[in-house]
This record gives structure tokens, sequence and C-alpha cells, in this order.
């Protein structure tokens, strides 16, 4: 079960992206543990479409790989001096 709705994003954005190149799972089990794996991704043998055109993701779909996407909150007075920069 996902907590925060940017982690249910990122794993439909990474199934997304990855479904042509080969089979993803989300929030798999990992057998003898009581954890879960994000994004759980195995490539086809024959991709739908040319993984370059995913760039740096394309070459991690390469071979099997999970992925555990996380979004690290930024310090408000980092905010604030970025968007001081912006006026």
């Amino acid at each position: 079960m996902t907590r925060f709705i940017h982690d249910q994003f990122a794993k439909q954005y990474l199934k997304e992206l990855l479904t042509p190149l080969g089979n993803v799972e989300t929030s798999r089990d990992i057998a003898g543990e009581v954890r879960q794996i994000d994004v759980f991704f195995a490539p086809k043998a024959e991709p739908d479409v040319e993984p370059t055109a995913l760039g740096i993701l394309g070459q991690i779909a390469a071979k099997a790989a999970v992925l555990e996407p996380f979004r690290s909150k930024r310090a408000s007075r980092r905010n604030s001096q970025l968007s001081g920069k912006t006026l």
C-alpha cells in the first residue's frame, strides 16, 4: 500500500514508461521479508519501442531492475532563496 500520493504517481509513471519495454510489477512482495519492492521490471526479448527513446531509463531497462522512486522535500529556506532569484 502506498502511503503518499507522490509514491503512487511515480509507480504509475514508471509503469507507463516501461510497459512497452517489458513486464512491470508495482508493489511486489519480497519472499521471506516483510517488505515490498516499489517497481520490478523485467525486459522483453523484443521491446515494442526503442529503449533509447527513454534515455537513461531506457539504459536501466536493458536488464531486470528494481526501482525505488522517492521524493526529497526541499527545505523552506532553500525554496525562499529560489523564489527570490526569480523575482
